[in-house]
């Protein structure tokens, strides 16, 4: 598992690879929202609220990915940090 956190601006991100998949996961607020993606990096991506909750969308893009999360945290996009290794994810 590769585990990469930050938290400018208030929002936590953590990044972690397990169980087959790449998991961005952002924090604030007391709510959590997760962008995940199979870890050959070729699967849409799934936005939960959470690393295990149920999967709420898909997307090809990753920008449109942390649109939706940062939605659900209601924080701006441009407030989410996002680790290098995760820099790549989508399609």
């Amino acid at each position: 598992m590769d585990e990469t956190g930050s938290e400018p601006n208030g929002v936590e991100a953590r990044y972690e690879e397990t169980d087959g998949e790449r998991r961005l996961t952002f924090a604030a607020g007391g709510r959590e929202a997760t962008v995940a993606q199979n870890v050959d990096g070729y699967a849409m991506l799934k936005v939960r609220p959470g690393p295990t909750g149920d999967e709420l969308e898909r997307y090809y893009g990753f920008d449109m990915a942390l649109d939706h999360a940062a939605e659900l945290l209601g924080v701006a996009v441009a407030d989410l940090p996002v680790p290098e290794p995760a820099a790549d994810m989508g399609m």
